[in-house]
């Protein structure tokens, strides 16, 4: 398992389901187009999972 995770914001949470809202705020993204990097853990999994149709999520190490 990679010891890191590349998180990018593909699509605008705007109009979306509150909670999917507040957990892409959550991952520390704002804008389209920004990259955080957050240690691979299964609560930061999880919440990429739940938002995935508005990341892209990369394994790096």
């Amino acid at each position: 398992m990679a010891k890191k995770l590349l998180i990018t914001l593909v699509k605008s949470p705007l109009a979306r389901n509150p909670k999917h809202r507040r957990t892409v705020k959550a991952l520390g993204l704002k804008k389209i187009g920004q990259t955080v990097e957050h240690k691979n853990t299964p609560a930061i999994r999880g919440m990429a999972d739940s938002v995935g149709y508005l990341l892209n999520v990369e394994e790096s190490k």
